[in-house]
């Protein structure tokens, strides 16, 4: 039997549901597929700041590396001293977001099949800020070659794994922002001609986001900076029924965390309406990377019968309100759970 050591952040607000509710999941692929998730169950976020005085205690630092991966659900306003630190303590510059429809979601189009490969470290997220005088405050962009280089190669790399039109559309502001994203366009067109085999475009920003709503299906991979794709992503996710549909992975080459890509909800505490596909799938991709990583066929096999439980309990409308159903956050990971141990 596999094994593996995963490290999970419940987070705040509606997170703690969230991860119960995948737990049910991940215990559902555990007993079919042979499968064995060692939790070590770590704090960080608004309410560990508030017991500890830390937002990210060293604990739960070296307890994400001494495992195999991390699956961390939604912090609040802490965000920027927990995630954001982590990916660059961690050097997890690749942000992977995956855009599906699935039937019976409110999906814009029932074709949307994209997946926006967001560099994860630099930008203006490296939070580089200062104050001239009362009237003038400067952020500044950092755009390294290294960093443009890796994430256009992991780009690529993906667009040679998907089943889609092998496409890579690197977007950027480079009419403007001429030195920066000059350099992120340079490098993506660099590395866009040691693979011919694969389509690759350019798109300016503003129109990107303009044909994401009227064509979403004609993308395939995309590939940005730090800032655009947290925009773009958020934007992409409403294509195919909002935020709670919404997963992600924070990659390095030695590290990774998985994670939803919104936030707390803190409204939403203690209803039990958050819709916990966000992180269900999340835990999809997790699976995904472990199988990849460590060459493990049960594990791939198990992702690829979550997507499939989601699908299943969405079709069937055994969803939570924001898709259209009657189901609380927990009924709803049950739900799937039993899509997955039923499935022949």
């Amino acid at each position: 039997m596999a094994s593996y050591s995963v490290a999970v952040i419940p987070g705040d607000g509606v997170g703690p549901e969230l991860t119960e509710a995948t737990l049910k999941v991940l215990e559902a692929v555990e007993e079919k597929f042979n499968l064995n998730f060692e939790y070590v169950f770590l704090e960080a976020g608004d309410s560990c700041l508030e017991k500890y005085g830390v937002a990210l205690p060293e604990e739960t630092v070296e307890a994400i590396r001494r495992a195999h991966v991390c699956l961390k659900g939604p912090v609040g306003e802490t965000a920027a001293d927990v995630i954001v630190k982590l990916r660059i303590m961690l050097d997890l510059y690749a942000n992977i977001r995956p855009v599906k429809s699935y039937a019976g979601a409110p999906c814009v189009r029932d074709n949307i099949d994209l997946v926006i490969v967001r560099e994860n470290t630099e930008d203006v997220y490296k939070g580089i800020e200062f104050v001239l005088d009362d009237e003038v405050t400067v952020a500044l962009r950092i755009i390294t070659r290294k960093g443009c280089e890796r994430i256009a190669r992991k780009a690529f790399a993906l667009a040679e794994l998907r089943n889609k039109g092998r496409t890579v559309t690197a977007i950027h502001k480079a009419n403007v922002m001429r030195k920066t994203c000059g350099l992120f366009a340079e490098v993506c067109r660099k590395v866009a001609r040691e693979r011919p085999h694969i389509s690759f475009n350019e798109q300016y920003v503003d129109a990107a986001a303009m044909r994401l709503i009227k064509e979403p299906q004609n993308y395939d991979v995309i590939v940005t900076t730090n800032m655009f794709g947290d925009i773009l992503s958020d934007e992409a996710a409403q294509l195919v029924g909002g935020l709670g549909m919404a997963p992600s992975g924070n990659i390095g080459d030695n590290y990774a965390i998985f994670e939803p890509i919104h936030g707390s909800a803190p409204t939403r505490v203690g209803k039990h309406t958050a819709n916990p596909c966000s992180m269900i799938l999340t835990s999809k991709m997790m699976i995904e990377w472990l199988g990849q990583k460590y060459g493990d066929k049960k594990c791939m096999e198990a992702a690829q019968a979550i997507d499939l439980g989601v699908a299943e309990a969405i079709r069937k409308a055994l969803t939570a309100p924001d898709l259209g159903g009657s189901l609380t956050t927990i009924e709803m990971g049950e739900a799937i759970a039993k899509e997955i141990k039923n499935a022949r």
